[in-house]
């Protein structure tokens, strides 16, 4: 073999690298461009965007053996709670039996409605069950709203109740909104109205 054919080997061989490093590179750098164009944040963005909603929350001491259920009607609809999970305007997402089958050991339970239609909303809480029968069972209600168009909710009620008696139900809001989502001044009160057995 003469010395000019080793030569030549060994050009091809560092000429082939060579065009393949490039070629890889040329990937990378194409990879490189199109990654700000690839948006996974635009679509979690769209997958968390709603209509206006309502999200009423219930809370209880977390170490309580207790089952408080929340009750919800909207505008026009029938009441939601442990029963009737879900209505035209608000689903009931988590209904907390207390101690049973509970992995978390958490006592909460939360209403969020589809739109915030105008009209009277009522809020109440049943004291379900109580086997420890430790009184008075602590409670305490959040409603959030969040109206069409906006990014975030806004708390807009707050109460605590003590429930004295198991079979025990209490209206813990009434209010009305306008039909731009606004709470109605003056709608706010407690007067008694029963949901769980209501048939609309």
């Amino acid at each position: 073999m003469r010395e000019s054919d080793l030569f030549d080997e060994d050009t091809t061989s560092t000429l082939f690298r060579d065009v393949i490093m490039l070629a890889l590179a040329g990937f990378v750098t194409l990879v490189m461009l199109l990654l700000p164009h690839i948006n996974p944040k635009a679509v979690a963005e769209e997958a968390s965007k709603s209509p206006g909603n309502l999200t009423v929350e219930l809370r209880w001491p977390d170490d309580m053996n207790a089952d408080v259920d929340l009750w919800v009607e909207a505008p026009g609809d029938k009441p939601v709670g442990y029963s009737n999970k879900g209505g035209r305007v608000f689903n009931l997402l988590r209904d907390d039996l207390g101690d049973s089958a509970d992995l978390t050991g958490l006592n909460y339970e939360f209403t969020y409605s589809r739109g915030v239609p105008e009209g009277e909303y009522a809020v109440n809480v049943h004291l379900y069950r109580n086997p420890d029968a430790v009184y008075p069972v602590p409670t305490t209600v959040v409603v959030s709203l969040k109206k069409p168009g906006y990014k975030s909710a806004k708390q807009i009620l707050v109460s605590k109740l003590d429930l004295t008696h198991q079979g025990e139900e209490s209206t813990v809001f009434r209010f009305n909104l306008d039909d731009k989502a606004d709470l109605v001044t003056g709608s706010v009160h407690n007067l008694p109205k029963k949901l769980r057995n209501k048939k609309s």
